[in-house]
């Protein structure tokens, strides 16, 4: 019988190795400008980047983003790697969606990263949507236990399943799914898009949920929906992939408008970020994390070395960046609107 999920997997991956304008590029952190000190007042070795989500401490604010998982020695290979480096580095990491272990138990082995990262702060991940297919709280504790996870996302990818050939595309009631899901799990849930954004709306209704943690995951970055464009066998003479591949919310927009509710949750800021400086931005604008995918995707199918010296540079960038504002630590950074030149 043939994994159609664990297939996908293994698609996307070619995908992106495939086509450069999967990564979208948009860069819309750089219409940020930041007020730059001549004299900071600091001593360079002295700046603190450290911060704690969920109870852990971190080197500083980076989330390896979800990236994949399943039954193949590539996939594999990924995951093993960019565990051994979060543990290294002392980041955070989220699995790929883990529905494909559902399906097929081999890919159980790709999840189990709890061995390579004994005190890294991990990310179990399940698609919403399959909680209005037949998932529950036992699914969602199973993909926790799998991974050893500290949390569990549920991911909302309305666009992808839209545009995916074999999309799960009914989200009605929803938020009452996650809410069952919120109630019974001891673990924290976060809410997370997968690259179009959260808008004020969805976080209301997650907070109405019980959900206490958001991934905005805005456009900028990854399309999937250019993604799955390449997997439809029937190509139209206006594809839907190719129009919808830019549609969302961008990621520094989206934290402006969840600003209202950085008292009630923590967010996430993922997509599109590429460098130390937009993590920075990300921070002053109310992001408690800052997601990457891209940037250790690549060095993640080299090896874990590989990817220590990609997470070393981002953070390079990062303690930089914090040094020329003038900003001592995490304190200094968070919500401080006055490191902006404007508020565009």
């Amino acid at each position: 019988m043939v994994d159609l999920t664990n297939d996908r997997k293994t698609e996307h991956i070619r995908v992106i190795e495939a086509d450069a304008e999967v990564d979208r590029n948009k860069s819309y952190f750089d219409r940020i400008r930041l007020r730059h000190r001549g004299l900071p007042q600091l001593d360079l070795q002295q700046v603190d980047p450290s911060c704690e989500f969920l109870g852990k401490k971190l080197s500083f604010p980076l989330l390896i983003s979800s990236m994949t998982g399943g039954d193949d020695e590539q996939l594999c290979r990924i995951n093993r790697n960019l565990a051994i480096a979060a543990q290294h580095t002392g980041v955070a990491l989220a699995v790929g969606s883990q529905r494909v272990m559902f399906t097929n138990p081999s890919a159980r082995e790709s999840f189990a990263l709890r061995r390579y990262a004994p005190d890294a702060l991990l990310m179990a991940n399940l698609g919403a949507v399959q909680l209005n297919y037949g998932f529950a709280a036992e699914q969602a504790q199973a993909a926790v236990d799998c991974v050893g996870a500290d949390a569990l996302y549920l991911h909302l990818n309305p666009l992808q399943e839209a545009i995916q050939p074999e999309g799960d595309t009914n989200f009605a009631n929803l938020d009452q799914r996650i809410g069952e899901i919120v109630a019974v799990l001891a673990q924290p849930v976060i809410l997370k898009e997968v690259g179009a954004g959260l808008a004020p709306e969805d976080i209301e209704l997650g907070l109405a949920q019980g959900v206490r943690h958001f991934d905005l995951a805005g456009c900028g970055g990854t399309s999937w929906s250019r993604i799955e464009h390449h997997r439809r066998q029937q190509i139209t003479e206006r594809p839907l992939g190719l129009l919808f591949q830019d549609w969302g919310i961008p990621t520094p927009q989206a934290l402006r408008l969840a600003r209202p509710y950085m008292g009630q949750a923590q967010f996430i800021a993922s997509g599109g970020l590429r460098t130390g400086i937009d993590m920075v931005k990300s921070v002053i604008l109310g992001g408690s994390l800052c997601g990457m995918a891209v940037p250790f995707l690549k060095p993640a199918m080299i090896s874990p070395e590989a990817v220590i010296a990609a997470i070393e540079q981002v953070k390079h960038e990062f303690v930089t960046a914090m040094f020329l504002l003038g900003a001592p630590d995490m304190a200094g950074l968070s919500l401080n609107s006055a490191l902006l030149l404007d508020e565009q």
